[in-house]
């Protein structure tokens, strides 16, 4: 049985218990130490300070949200690896983040609305610690007494923004948060968000509704969990990331847009939604490059017609 607290404890945190009462757990962290030649290129000089004297793109506008139909689901990219996901009954909002810095790094492209026109949002899904994902202005915003889910050990840095409760899943744990079922899935990343906070876990999500399963991948490097996780759940649409892939120390921690290919294909889903570029430079490839090697990779594999370029604020509906 998951523990809860009262509304208004520090601490009205959910630990979910998965149905047979076992913790599956598979450490898929990655490698904290810097590759060996992660100095010979100096992030700071060529991409950290132009970007302050670069301009952000992209235009505001008040967002059209279609009417949905039952087994219908729309789904509005924010940017980065911000979604929101629209069913007949329910909104949610998955790594909201309206900020225009995280900390020293400029964002580089608008939200394409502003968070005032949002829809009065159901629940909250945060994938990990991460201040590009775990946004705390934005999340404080957001928040209006409804649930929150996240891995285990990032409860307490959602507990006091204003959530009815926080549910703190652990690999291949399922939580019912009205019509949806929100499954947290294994990824190869990391999740502190400060040097000493390793115990904090990360993930993807799977959202099971209507019939319908999208799959958020989170943050992660291509590993062969794709493929299990493509056993265990029938995957629609997935949601992957295809920037950050050379990061300024060496390591491979996010993928590049071929290994997202594989990823999808293992996954079996039936369309692919590209995330994680364009909105905040973090690494040192272009900005335009992470969707122009996606095309070109699927055309290579023969599923380009499954492959869902987004533009940020423009609600699509599959």
């Amino acid at each position: 049985m998951p523990i809860s607290f009262p509304k208004k404890s520090r601490r009205n945190i959910v630990r979910q218990a998965s149905g047979d009462g076992a913790v599956t757990k598979r450490s898929t962290r990655v490698r904290l130490r810097p590759s060996p030649d992660w100095h010979k290129r100096n992030f700071l000089t060529s991409v950290l300070i132009p970007s302050l004297f670069t301009k952000r793109s992209g235009d505001y506008a008040p967002p059209q949200f279609p009417k949905i139909r039952e087994g219908q689901v729309c789904i509005t990219w924010i940017g980065h690896a911000s979604f929101l996901i629209q069913t007949h009954e329910v909104n949610v909002l998955i790594d909201p983040i309206w900020s225009k810095w995280l900390k020293v790094i400029k964002r580089l492209k608008q939200p394409g609305f502003e968070i005032h026109h949002l829809p009065s949002i159901d629940f909250v899904l945060v994938t990990h610690a991460h201040f590009d994902h775990l946004d705390r202005r934005t999340l404080r915003r957001v928040a209006a007494d409804q649930p929150i889910a996240v891995p285990i050990g990032v409860g307490n840095l959602v507990h006091d923004l204003g959530f009815h409760i926080v549910h703190e899943l652990d690999y291949w744990q399922t939580v019912q948060l009205g019509p949806l079922k929100i499954s947290l899935t294994p990824c190869h990343h990391w999740g502190a968000r400060f040097l000493a906070d390793l115990h904090r876990d990360f993930g993807g999500f799977v959202i099971a509704m209507d019939g319908r399963t999208i799959f958020h991948c989170g943050d992660s490097a291509y590993f062969p969990g794709f493929k299990e996780i493509g056993e265990r759940y029938k995957v629609d649409i997935a949601l992957l990331p295809i920037g950050a892939y050379e990061a300024p120390t060496g390591r491979e921690v996010h993928m590049n847009p071929e290994e997202a290919v594989k990823a999808f294909l293992e996954l079996r889903a039936k369309t692919l939604v590209p995330m994680h570029y364009g909105t905040f430079r973090l690494s040192f490839e272009p900005m335009h490059e992470p969707p122009e090697r996606l095309l070109a990779s699927a055309r290579a594999h023969g599923i380009e017609e499954k492959i869902l370029i987004m533009t940020e604020g423009k609600p699509v509906v599959l």
